[in-house]
C-alpha cells in the first residue's frame, strides 16, 4: 500500500506549477542578482580565502559537540512534502526535534542577510541550510563560514551517494557539504517540430533551426555551453577560454539562429512553439511532460550538460552541529532519500533510490503507480554512471575580479 503520510503523486502532479518556481529563485541567485543586491548592501565575503583546510580542523571543530535533542533547518520552500514525513521519522527514530523553516528564496539576499551574524562569529538562528553550488557558496566557504564536516558521522552518505559528488569543483571531497537535491541543464526539444535525434550542442547552432533556438540569460548557464560547445572544460577555464566560448556564443547569435535569451519562461516558448530546440533544466521538462501531458525530449549532449546541486551544510556558529549531521546522514537513508525524490522530481543523489521506488510503484495502483514508474524510470531524476560523467559544474570564481571578468565577456552576449 502506498505510504499514508505522504500525498498522493496525482496531488504532486497538480503542483507542478508552483514548484517550477524553484529552479526560477535558484537562477536569481546568480551573478546578476547576486551583484545587484550585494552591492546595494554593501555587502562583500570577507574573510581569509581557504581553498583547504587544516589537517586537525574537523577535529577541532567537533571536539566536545554532543546531542542536543533540537535544530533549525534553513531550506527552500516546496523542497519538501508539506507533511514532512522524513523529519517525523526522524523525530521518532533520534528524538531529535526539528524546526523546518522555508526561508532561502535566493542565494544572493540570503547571503547577505546571514553574513553579518557569521562575521561576528554569532549564530544565524539555524543549524542547517540547503545552499546552491553558486557564486555564494563560494562565499560561504572562503571565508570559513562552513562547518568542515566529520565524515565517521555520514555513513549512509559513503554507503549510498553516487560517487560523482565527491568529484565536484566547488566541494572536492565534500569538505563542507553533501547534496541535497541536483538539476541538469542540457537541451529539449519538441520531436514534432525536429524529426532528427539531437545529440550535440551543434544542434543548437543548426541554421536549419534558425529563428527557433533558445537560450538562457543566465550567464553561467550561457557561458557553460558555450565553453563545452568551444571544446573546453568550464572547471578549468580561464578569461582566454571565455572569451573564445563568447566568440562561439556571438556566431550564433550574429547568424540569428537565436530567438530570445530565456529565463524560466523559455518552458511557455517551448509548449507555444516559439522555440522548437532549446537550452533546458531537466526538472522543468519532466515536471511539463507529466502535468501538460507534452512529449517533449531532454538530452545531455554528447560535449557534456551543466549540474548544478543544492547542498545541505552547517553554519560554522551552529548550536547544534551534531544534531543536524545526524539529520544530514538520515536524509541519506535509502528509503527517505526516496521518499524526497517521490516529491521533489528534481536528480537524486542516491541511486539506489531508483529501484526501492519502483518498490514503492509495485505497492500503488492506477495513476499513482504508473507516475511513481515513470519518476522511477526517468534519466532526469537518476541519470546513470555514462550521464553523470558527461556532466559540468559551473564556472568557479576565486576572486570577485574573476566574476567580474567573467560578466563583462559574457553580458554583451545576452544585452547587446
Amino acid at each position: 500500500m502506498y505510504p499514508t503520510d505522504k500525498p498522493s503523486p496525482s496531488l504532486l502532479r497538480g503542483m507542478t506549477q508552483s514548484r517550477l518556481g524553484r529552479r526560477d529563485a535558484l537562477r536569481l541567485g546568480g551573478l546578476s542578482a547576486m551583484g545587484a543586491f550585494l552591492a546595494a548592501c554593501g555587502v562583500e565575503g570577507k574573510g581569509k580565502p581557504q581553498a583547504s583546510i587544516a589537517p586537525d580542523a574537523v577535529a577541532k571543530f567537533w571536539s566536545g559537540k554532543t546531542q542536543s535533542g533540537k535544530l533549525d533547518f534553513a531550506n527552500w520552500p516546496l523542497y519538501m512534502d508539506p507533511k514532512k514525513p522524513e523529519l517525523k521519522k526522524f523525530t521518532q527514530k533520534t528524538g531529535i526535534q526539528v524546526t523546518y523553516d522555508e526561508v532561502i528564496q535566493e542565494m544572493g539576499p540570503w547571503f547577505a542577510k546571514v553574513q553579518p551574524q557569521l562575521s561576528a562569529g554569532q549564530s544565524i538562528g539555524y543549524d542547517l541550510m540547503v545552499i546552491t553550488n553558486s557564486v555564494q557558496f563560494g562565499q560561504f566557504r572562503d571565508s570559513g563560514f562552513l562547518a568542515p564536516l566529520d565524515h565517521s558521522k555520514l555513513p549512509n552518505y559513503a554507503a549510498n551517494a553516487a560517487k560523482s559528488y565527491a568529484t565536484s569543483s566547488y566541494d572536492p571531497g565534500n569538505v563542507f557539504s553533501i547534496p541535497y537535491a541536483s538539476g541538469i541543464t542540457g537541451i529539449a526539444y519538441d520531436p514534432s517540430k525536429i524529426k532528427e535525434p539531437v545529440t550535440s550542442l551543434a544542434d543548437l547552432w543548426n541554421p536549419k533551426y534558425k529563428g527557433k533556438v533558445g537560450m538562457f540569460k543566465d550567464l553561467q548557464e550561457l557561458a557553460n555551453f558555450g565553453l563545452l560547445a568551444a571544446g573546453l572544460d568550464p572547471s578549468k577555464s580561464d578569461e582566454t577560454s571565455w572569451k573564445a566560448a563568447a566568440a562561439k556564443l556571438k556566431e550564433q547569435k550574429d547568424g540569428d539562429i537565436v530567438r530570445n535569451y530565456y529565463d524560466q519562461s523559455y518552458v511557455d516558448a517551448l509548449g507555444k512553439g516559439e522555440v522548437w530546440i532549446t537550452q533546458a533544466w531537466s526538472g522543468d521538462i519532466f515536471q511539463k511532460n507529466v502535468s501538460d501531458g507534452t512529449n517533449f525530449k531532454f538530452v545531455i549532449p554528447s560535449e557534456g550538460g551543466t549540474i548544478w546541486t543544492d547542498n545541505m551544510a552547517i553554519p560554522v556558529t551552529a548550536a547544534n552541529p551534531v544534531d543536524a549531521i545526524t539529520l544530514m546522514d538520515f536524509l541519506y537513508e535509502l528509503d527517505n532519500a526516496t521518499t524526497l525524490a517521490e516529491y521533489i522530481n528534481y536528480v537524486c543523489p542516491v541511486p539506489g533510490a531508483q529501484a526501492q521506488m519502483k518498490k514503492h510503484a509495485a505497492a500503488a495502483s492506477g495513476e499513482d503507480r504508473d507516475f511513481l514508474l515513470s519518476v522511477a524510470d526517468s534519466p532526469l531524476v537518476f541519470p546513470g554512471d555514462a550521464e553523470y560523467k558527461r556532466l559540468h559544474y559551473y564556472v568557479n570564481f576565486n576572486t570577485a575580479e574573476e566574476k567580474n571578468d567573467f560578466e563583462r565577456v559574457f553580458q554583451p552576449i545576452v544585452l547587446g
